[in-house]
């Protein structure tokens, strides 16, 4: 039986952050990025190109920690540090907006603008239960979906 939170990857909101493009396809793409300068030889002729010189190690640092991002809201490394919903799920003690009695509210709505499965996706983990809920949303990772493709579909 795994001793990791069921709920680490699920936010506040009712999202699930392994559909965010920042931890599920921008590390995959900063990564291959990273491994293509360094087949180009960059790590070793960047010293002598004027303008690569200063930009080049920066470049790659930052390259370095898109690849290893970890970031979730439940640990305080994820979403904006003053989010009204988490504050609001933690004095309401509940451990995911969807479950609120009060679901889906005006802060919800307002997110829902640019996230527009999160009403839908909330209905859904009220209706067959958190564990069932992040199967799902699991089912949708190994597909490749990240919520940028949600968007772009409305």
């Amino acid at each position: 039986m795994s001793t990791e939170d069921p709920l680490r990857l699920v936010t506040y909101c009712g999202l699930y952050c392994g559909l965010c493009a920042e931890r599920a396809r921008i590390p995959m793409q900063a990564k291959q990025l990273e491994q293509s300068l360094h087949d180009e030889r960059y790590d070793e002729f960047y010293s002598f190109v004027p303008w690569l010189k200063e930009t080049y190690p920066k470049a790659l640092e930052f390259l370095h920690v898109l690849a290893e991002n970890d970031c979730t809201c439940r640990s305080g490394k994820g979403g904006p540090p003053d989010c009204e919903m988490r504050k609001c799920a933690k004095a309401k003690d509940v451990s995911a907006c969807p479950l609120c009695p009060d679901y889906p509210c005006e802060h919800v709505e307002r997110m829902a603008e640019y996230y527009p499965n999160l009403i839908q996706d909330g209905k859904r983990m009220r209706k067959i239960g958190v564990e069932k809920w992040i199967a799902e949303q699991e089912a949708r990772v190994r597909r490749g979906l990240v919520y940028a493709d949600l968007r772009n579909q409305v």
